[in-house]
């Protein structure tokens, strides 16, 4: 963490990552083999809109994900929370991918188990921030995972934990040095995340919002994220061009191919599927609560971590990883960075179980919300893709 390491030094420690464990083989799949992985933020929900997307034209998507720890669940606790099965057999989680174009699973103990002794020494040693480790720790995990080719979307912001382009872009060269050593695929696209992705931060919530967009509807950034993501992922594993791949992706949302593949997905993994044919359902917490403006103006602050913070104090996170999240709970966005709120407008809802905790998440978000007479500048989505 302090000399950093070389390009050599890198491969080598990831070599060694994989080699601790079994390697999954995906050749019985066929040749468009994807995989994507996002390092993390505050409503970042792309797995769930990319992943049936990508299936629906064509492409394989057999990935492990991870839980959540800290600001909100990770794919697995927003998956658990439509009552999806998220252990298999790798005969079974290979037996799913083939027949439905999906399969996600919970992170095994097979694939590379050194990665999750160091993840914890990591941890308590506050060594987190190297970037070989980090790019080290995450593709061991992609290329044990066995996909040909692999999208990586690389935060950076207040919610994210690279905090400037040059940083995670440093990260990303990184781990493209290290899909090239392996012959595989990589893109790297870095996206904002400094206001939180979509309008919904919490589990079940964000199941919802999953739903919207592969209804065509969404939030425009969340939207615009996952259509780059899915082009991205079918150009490089179809080998298309990136226009050829975007006009499939729109095609995929906008003939209901893609929602019709997302709940194709969540029956063939144990999932409810009323729940995605009546996503009211999904907004089912015990308890709301509307917190409004208190004056007139433009939404020139929406800090991401904050609304994390704020979220999992109603439930949807864990401060330790023995805690229990509940599904229900999070907060939706009524309005996002840039947009106009008028005095006594619904800036957001919050939903949970426990209507003790309302109190001090609107504390938390009143803190996270700054309003001016002016409109901001509009911020970058996407800031670089990098191949």
């Amino acid at each position: 963490c302090i000399n950093s390491m070389t390009k050599e030094e890198t491969l080598y420690l990831t070599d060694a990552m994989i080699k601790s464990g079994d390697e999954l083989d995906l050749s019985l799949l066929g040749k468009h083999t994807v995989d994507k992985h996002s390092t993390g933020g505050i409503g970042d929900k792309t797995t769930l809109i990319v992943a049936p997307i990508v299936a629906s034209l064509g492409a394989t998507v057999a990935k492990m994900s991870g839980r959540g720890l800290g600001f909100t669940g990770g794919t697995i606790d927003k998956l658990e929370s439509v009552g999806v099965k998220t252990e298999m057999e790798p005969t079974e989680f290979l037996a799913q991918a083939k027949s439905t174009g999906i399969s996600v699973i919970g992170q095994s103990l097979l694939l590379c188990p050194a990665d999750k002794k160091l993840y914890a020494l990591r941890d308590v040693t506050a060594t987190v921030e190297s970037i070989p480790l980090i790019a080290s720790s995450i593709m061991s995990k992609k290329i044990a995972s066995g996909s040909q080719s692999i999208v990586l979307d690389v935060k950076v912001g207040s919610g994210a934990f690279m905090k400037t382009v040059e940083s995670a872009e440093a990260l990303a060269r990184a781990m493209i040095d290290i899909g090239s050593a392996y012959k595989r695929g990589v893109v790297c696209i870095i996206s904002d995340m400094n206001a939180p992705l979509g309008l919904a931060v919490g589990n079940s919530l964000e199941i919802w919002e999953a739903c919207e967009v592969l209804s065509g509807r969404g939030e425009k950034n969340l939207y615009n994220l996952c259509y780059e993501v899915s082009a991205s992922m079918i150009s490089l594993s179809m080998g298309v061009t990136i226009d050829k791949a975007k006009q499939m992706v729109n095609d995929a949302i906008t003939s209901g191919k893609a929602l019709k593949k997302f709940k194709e997905w969540i029956g063939a993994q144990g999932g409810d599927v009323s729940l995605i044919q009546d996503t009211s359902q999904l907004l089912g917490a015990k308890y709301k609560y509307e917190i409004r403006a208190k004056e007139s103006g433009f939404i020139c602050v929406l800090d991401a971590e904050k609304i994390g913070i704020a979220s999992m104090s109603l439930g949807a996170g864990r401060i330790k990883k023995e805690d229990s999240i509940d599904p229900l709970a999070g907060i939706i966005l009524s309005k996002t960075y840039g947009d106009y709120l008028n005095e006594g407008d619904t800036i957001a809802t919050f939903y949970a179980n426990d209507a003790s905790l309302f109190e001090g998440a609107e504390k938390i978000v009143s803190s996270a919300i700054m309003l001016s007479k002016a409109e901001p500048e509009k911020k970058t989505l996407i800031y670089k893709i990098i191949k």
